[in-house]
């Protein structure tokens, strides 16, 4: 009896990777090295960009706002495109967005064109969310052994580009200035051509296609299933691996995992460089510590991938809370000229958030079955845009209202709700437990 011919390639053992796996991650790592540097260099300058142009301090903030509103909408417009073409076609559409977003913001300049510039940024965010769902599409064909890490190189990646972008604010002023545009839309010109080339990146080198492979193993998977199950299978024959359904539970905590470390680091963030100007902090210094928290938050991901592999998501999970913890204690109890205490304070901040994205990450990962992942993930990220959106806001009004050392402790008492929700995944499902049951039973 000849069997068929599988459509997919080389078939990943129970514990192996997929073959296209190190080709997969290899492309979204350099894609993350490109976009992260659009990213970067397009935020640190938005706010100034929007100041100068609009003449006022108190509307600074509305890039912001326009950043979180396209990421929002990007994230559901990503995660369809995903859903309905695959990975290649639905990150390539968010590059493409990113670069039509920050063209737009430089001809507002070049026009002095306040209602372009905001719809510019409005694209632009859209762009941005593009570059966060590129995680998911590295644990598309990841064993679940090693998933956690696959997310945590495709983080590690963004790093270089976040760091290398700033450095390039003053480069890329001084070619828009000799082109007679404003200085402050150079960085918009480098993120227009690191978005760009990071569509054409992808577009040519993201095959196979990491979704649609995933989706095509599980439906051989379960086809050959059915054809053990029917009656004239042999009693005994190995059953091949079906991709589970939907776990809501995991499904639910990986949510609640990023949700919550994205309030509470958010909220503790954009208050701290405030924070520190109140008590004698020099800007400069205050853009310091930021760095060294933006450090952390990326550079600390190979650690979390490995831990939330090799000892289990919910630890991770719960670790990333008690770092967090800890952070929100150090910040609350350090005084405000202590540039020593707002560093540690920010730095543990980052890699208890990074703890808490990756296993979070992870855990969706697991929870969702290839058919319906994308779509999914694109929502997800959707709360993720609006838990940081709402963290800012409420940190100011806490801030406001209290100061930071109130804003710290809120914000560390919160992120505790963490840790009973990572622990209860740690026990089994009702059904998982009776289902283990049964098959003990019936072996014996």
């Amino acid at each position: 009896m000849t069997s068929r011919t599988s459509s997919v390639g080389p078939q990943p053992t129970v514990t192996g990777e997929h073959p296209a796996q190190r080709r997969v991650l290899t492309v979204l790592v350099i894609a993350q090295v490109l976009s992260g540097a659009a990213l970067a260099a397009g935020i640190t300058i938005g706010a100034l960009l929007a100041e100068e142009m609009l003449g006022s301090t108190g509307l600074a903030g509305v890039p912001s706002a326009l950043f979180t509103a396209g990421a929002a909408v990007g994230a559901i417009l990503v995660g369809r495109a995903c859903q309905r073409w695959g990975r290649r076609p639905g990150l390539t559409l968010g590059y493409v967005l990113g670069t039509i977003g920050s063209l737009g913001v430089v001809l507002a300049t070049a026009l002095d064109s306040v209602p372009v510039l905001f719809v510019g940024l409005l694209v632009y965010g859209i762009g941005t969310a593009a570059v966060l769902l590129v995680r998911y599409a590295g644990a598309d064909l990841a064993s679940p052994e090693r998933r956690a890490r696959a997310v945590s190189t495709v983080l590690f990646a963004l790093a270089a580009g976040a760091i290398a972008g700033p450095n390039l604010v003053g480069v890329t002023g001084d070619l828009a200035d000799s082109w007679d545009i404003p200085r402050l839309a150079g960085p918009f010109l480098l993120s227009a051509l690191a978005f760009c080339s990071a569509a054409i990146f992808v577009w040519t080198f993201l095959r196979p296609d990491p979704l649609l492979v995933s989706r095509m193993v599980a439906a051989e998977a379960e086809a050959a299933a059915e054809a053990q199950s029917r009656p004239n299978a042999t009693e005994g024959t190995p059953q091949a691996a079906v991709a589970p359904p939907e776990d809501r539970r995991v499904l639910i905590t990986g949510v609640t995992v990023m949700v919550l470390s994205q309030i509470v680091m958010i909220a503790i963030m954009t208050m701290t460089p405030i924070h520190m100007t109140d008590h004698g902090h020099s800007t400069q210094t205050a853009g310091m510590v930021i760095g060294l928290h933006l450090g952390a938050m990326y550079l600390s991901s190979p650690l979390s991938g490995i831990l939330a592999d090799r000892i289990g998501r919910p630890f991770t999970a719960t670790l990333g809370t008690l770092t967090m913890f800890c952070a929100a204690l150090v910040a609350a109890l350090s005084p405000g000229h202590s540039t020593f205490g707002m560093s540690l304070a920010l730095i543990l901040l980052g890699i208890g958030w990074n703890m808490g994205f990756v296993s979070g990450t992870a855990l969706v990962a697991d929870a969702l079955p290839p058919a319906t992942r994308a779509a999914t993930q694109g929502t997800i990220d959707v709360g993720l845009a609006v838990a940081a959106a709402g963290g800012g806001m409420a940190s100011g009004l806490i801030f406001a209202g209290g100061g930071y050392e109130l804003l710290a402790l809120s914000g560390g008492i919160l992120i505790l709700v963490l840790a009973p929700l990572a622990a209860l995944l740690t026990l089994p499902a009702p059904k998982a437990a009776a289902d283990a049951e049964k098959a003990g039973v019936g072996s014996s």
